[in-house]
C-alpha cells in the first residue's frame, strides 16, 4: 500500500521555485492497477519519482511525505519518504519510461539480475544457483534465459522493456511503479507488454501503478485512476466509472477526444494548453479552458473531495451538486 500524504514537491531554480505536486492526498490500495493520467508536463512522472523516493536537487518535498507499507514473507514493514529507496527491488520497484536509463549498455544482463537481488537473498547459494532462478523465471515469462547473455544494445526496444519489467518483478514487490511503460512501441509489442504487466500482477497479487498519458491504456489495464492536471489530481475513481460517467470537466474532455470504433466523425483535443507550472492561473487551473468556468473558478482553488460514492474531484460546480444533494 502507499499512502500519500499532503504531498507537496517544487524544483529549485535560479528563477525561484517551480512548485509541481501541490497538497496531493490518497492511497493506493494493495492489489490493484492504479492508473495515473494527464497531458504532458502535468506533474505524472515527478510524481512516480517521488513515490520511488528519487528526491534529489533540484527536486524537493517540501511538505507531506509517501509511506510505503504492507507485508512481507510474515513480516510487516513500514518505510516513509527518505527510507524507501532502502527496500528498491524488494518491496518496491521501477519501470521506467526508457529502459536505457536502467539498463548499463556496457554490462551483460545477467550480471545486472544478480546485482539487483539483495546480499541476503542470496547469502547461502553460489551465482550459478542465483542465475538458475532467474533463468527459471525468464521462461515462466516467456522470455529466453539466453538474454542474460546478452548486452542491452543488443535487444530490441521491445525485448529491453520485457527485461526491465522481469527484473523489476523477479523478488516480487509489494509495489510496481511503470512510467509509461508502452511509449515508443509499435502496437503489437504494446499488447505483449500490457499483458505481461497484467499477468504479473495478478500472479503476485501486488500493487501496479502505471502512468500514462495513453487513456486507451488505462481504460484496458486499471481498475482505479486519478487524473492530473498541473501538478493536482481533479477527479479519481474507478476506471469504469471514469470512462463511463466522467464528472470532472477536464475529464470529460479526455475521454470526449477519444476516438471510438465504428465512428466517421473527427473528434477534437481540448483547446489551449496547460498552465505553465512556473506561473499558474489563480482559482482553478482549468479554468482558462474550462467551458462552465465561472468568476468563482478564476479566484478559488476548488477543494478535493468525495462528490459520490467513491468518486472524488475538485471542482467548484461539483461542491454545488454536493450541497444540492445533501
Amino acid at each position: 500500500m502507499l499512502k500519500i500524504e499532503h504531498l507537496s514537491t517544487s524544483y529549485k531554480t535560479i528563477d525561484g521555485d517551480v512548485h509541481v505536486i501541490n497538497d496531493l492526498d490518497l492511497t493506493i490500495k494493495d492489489n490493484e492497477i492504479f492508473g495515473i493520467a494527464g497531458e504532458s508536463g502535468c506533474g505524472k512522472t515527478t510524481l512516480l519519482n517521488t513515490l520511488y523516493d528519487i528526491v534529489e536537487f533540484p527536486l524537493v518535498i517540501d511538505q507531506g511525505r509517501v509511506v510505503l507499507e504492507g507485508e512481507k514473507n510474515g513480516s510487516k514493514f513500514s518505510y516513509e519518504s527518505g527510507q524507501i529507496r532502502k527496500t528498491w527491488w524488494n518491496n518496491i520497484s521501477y519501470v521506467p519510461q526508457a529502459a536505457q536509463s536502467v539498463l548499463n549498455p556496457i554490462v551483460r544482463l545477467k550480471k545486472q539480475f544478480v546485482d539487483s537481488i539483495p546480499k541476503e537473498d542470496r547469502k547461502n547459494e553460489t551465482e550459478a544457483q542465483t542465475l538458475e532462478r532467474v533463468a527459471n523465471y525468464l521462461k515462466e515469462l516467456s522470455l529466453s534465459p539466453d538474454v542474460l547473455e546478452a548486452y542491452p544494445f543488443q535487444l530490441s526496444g521491445g525485448m529491453r522493456q520485457r527485461a526491465i519489467i522481469a527484473l523489476a518483478t523477479f523478488m516480487s514487490p509489494n509495489v510496481v511503479l511503470a512510467d509509461e511503460p508502452t511509449t515508443a512501441l509499435d502496437v503489437v509489442v504494446q499488447k505483449g507488454i500490457l499483458m505481461m504487466l497484467m499477468r504479473l500482477q495478478k500472479q503476485l497479487k501486488n500493487t501496479l501503478v502505471i502512468v500514462s498519458h495513453d487513456m486507451g491504456v488505462h481504460y484496458q489495464v486499471t481498475n482505479r485512476m486519478a487524473i492530473m492536471y498541473s501538478g493536482s489530481v481533479v477527479e479519481l475513481g474507478n476506471t469504469e466509472d471514469i470512462f463511463g460517467d466522467p464528472i470532472h470537466p477536464y475529464t470529460t474532455m479526455l475521454v470526449g477526444a477519444l476516438p471510438r470504433v465504428g465512428e466517421d466523425i473527427q473528434r477534437v483535443g481540448i483547446p489551449g494548453r496547460p498552465p505553465a507550472l512556473k506561473d499558474p492561473p489563480p482559482g482553478c487551473r482549468f479554468a482558462p479552458r474550462c467551458p462552465h468556468a465561472t468568476d468563482r473558478c478564476r479566484k478559488e482553488v476548488p477543494a478535493f473531495r468525495e462528490v459520490r460514492p467513491g468518486r472524488f474531484a475538485a471542482c467548484h460546480l461539483l461542491n454545488e451538486e454536493v450541497k444540492a444533494n445533501g
